[in-house]
């Protein structure tokens, strides 16, 4: 039976599930003592996803990119040498001290195994990226599986040509898109799929050349959601793309009110079955799950790719995972894991950290290949056995087990991480719920190189890559680099005045909440969850109500 609880940071009453309930009972942990949101964002605290910083390699002394700032604590190595053979993590186990806590011992351990500076595997010209995957020509990306010649964005899949996107799918010579998923040359287009040559588009399905358009269906030759002639057409999309700033300004702002006065889609989910949540994709029985792909029985989880009995977790599956997951982030194609953060291939682990194709650890981090482990020590499997009973006991006593690692293990700053994407804080906020706060560096916000960035592209030569820019909204430094420019010069599109970090906030700031309200459709009035929050002003629909307004 499900059970309420209050929680222990934001003092929230939430509900812990029939399934939650049935899955602590199996893995032998308590009740959970944080609300989901609260769960999330300590999840997503552990993961730097989007900032990159010139370092040296703890190992080599080569100069690397990596999620680790050059003042970071821990020892880093280059990704080549981290999965290399060179060195082995059991070289730093020590016995487990019963007069000490668990995560004292852990925290000791973290300080000196090495870490991955970047996740990088099977690229092809893909160093200035972080978590990415069977890539090729791709620049600053975060979050990415076999894409070509992508530039400043995340979380993206099978994606060509494309730049400043947000969480596309099959896409090629996109801008500037969130949500979208196989379409063809789309710029500003959001919650779309099967469309191809559209422009400042939303929720659109199977449509070709629209544009300033929403909830439209195979259609063609739509401009603010009337038929228009192939002539009118074009007549207003080169009026907005005439590559000068001022006029793709003016159709940004036409497209942020025309979705302001749109009939919104209660939730973005396709041919699931009794979930809840929002854009999941042929998933089955799942509850608060979000941004979910052919998985099933997960429960309070965000980013799901092939997984099954995935709960509270950040990143399950990609691949296939058999479960359970329980209280973890990152977890690729691993069964019975609790409590752990970035572990690839393992089984029957326990509060590890960066453990690969490894089964039967508890409280171990950096280990390839290994079983039977306990803080990096090698035991028989009857040692390991008997140590994990007394060490269980001795947590329950000391109140951590149950507990996901405290804030300040997490190898980063807060406003280093997903967290601050998806839930942000501000500076004092983050230090009162103890996570650390990393300053921006001064060198990143020098004068610019030029006094004014030109208003139209056909006005910017190709020296101006030389140029160091300012950025609008922070200040930070940037550059446009020589792909980029090519880009805008052939899409006549302006130089953008926003630096990668303040165009990637701008996107994630449209994004609704990984959170669902309890709201009436503004239609038929049935009661709904939705991500829209009823304070808002947005006019939302079920999804019976919406599908027949779908012209």
């Amino acid at each position: 039976m499900s059970q309420q609880a209050i929680c222990a940071i934001s003092g929230q009453a939430f509900e812990i599930s029939d399934k939650e309930v049935e899955l602590c009972k199996r893995l032998g942990v308590p009740l959970p003592t944080l609300c989901p949101t609260e769960r999330f964002r300590v999840l997503m605290a552990f993961r730097n996803e989007w900032k990159l910083y010139r370092r040296k390699c703890d190992a080599t002394g080569e100069n690397i990119l990596s999620a680790y700032a050059p003042d970071s604590p821990y020892k880093v190595y280059q990704n080549k040498i981290w999965w290399g053979d060179t060195w082995d993590a059991l070289e730093y186990g020590r016995a487990f001290d019963f007069s000490r806590s668990f995560f004292e011992q852990f925290q000791e351990l973290q300080a000196v195994v090495p870490r991955e500076g970047t996740s990088i595997f099977n690229c092809e010209n893909c160093d200035y990226n972080s978590h990415i995957r069977q890539s090729r020509n791709c620049y600053l990306n975060s979050l990415v599986a076999r894409c070509e010649n992508l530039y400043y964005s995340y979380w993206m899949v099978d994606d060509k040509d494309v730049f400043d996107s947000l969480i596309t799918n099959g896409s090629t010579l996109c801008y500037y898109c969130s949500n979208v998923n196989d379409s063809y040359q789309c710029f500003f287009v959001e919650e779309s799929m099967n469309c191809k040559e559209s422009y400042f588009c939303h929720q659109m399905h199977g449509c070709d050349h629209c544009i300033f358009s929403s909830n439209l269906a195979n259609k063609s030759y739509y401009a603010f959601n009337k038929p228009c002639t192939k002539e009118e057409f074009e007549k207003i999309k080169n009026t907005v793309f005439d590559g000068s700033f001022t006029a793709l300004e003016k159709g940004k702002k036409e497209f942020e009110t025309l979705c302001r006065k749109t009939i919104q889609r209660a939730l973005h989910n396709l041919n699931c079955e009794n979930v809840t949540g929002d854009h999941l994709y042929n998933c089955r029985n799942c509850e608060n799950a979000y941004e979910g792909f052919n998985s099933e029985d997960c429960v309070n989880s965000i980013s799901l790719g092939d997984a099954m009995t995935a709960y509270s977790c950040y990143s399950a599956g990609w691949p296939n995972s058999p479960g359970p997951v329980y209280m973890a982030v990152v977890s690729r194609a691993c069964q019975d894991v609790a409590f752990g953060n970035y572990n690839w291939y393992s089984g029957s682990l326990r509060y590890c950290e960066m453990l690969n194709a490894c089964e039967s650890c508890f409280g171990c981090i950096g280990l390839q290949h290994k079983k039977y482990c306990i803080l990096n020590k090698q035991y028989t499997k009857e040692e390991y056995d008997r140590m994990v009973e007394r060490i269980v006991e001795h947590m329950k006593e000391t109140g951590e087990w149950g507990q996901f690692f405290p804030p300040d293990f997490s190898d980063f700053a807060y406003n280093e991480t997903a967290a601050q994407d998806f839930f942000p804080l501000k500076k004092e906020e983050a230090l009162t719920l103890g996570y650390r706060w990393k300053e921006e560096d001064a060198k990143e916000f020098r004068p610019s190189t030029i006094e004014e960035i030109p208003e139209n592209i056909a006005d910017i030569n190709s020296d101006f890559t030389k140029e160091i820019l300012a950025c609008e909204s922070c200040r930070k430094n940037y550059k446009i680099i020589e792909q980029e420019l090519k880009f805008y010069k052939q899409m006549n599109l302006p130089i953008p005045r926003l630096c990668p970090d303040c165009r990637h906030k701008e996107r994630f700031n449209k994004r609704n909440p990984f959170l669902l309200f309890h709201r009436q459709c503004d239609a038929c009035k049935t009661d709904m969850l939705s991500t829209y929050s009823p304070k808002k002003q947005e006019v939302v629909y079920c999804e019976e109500c919406y599908l027949k307004e779908v012209d």
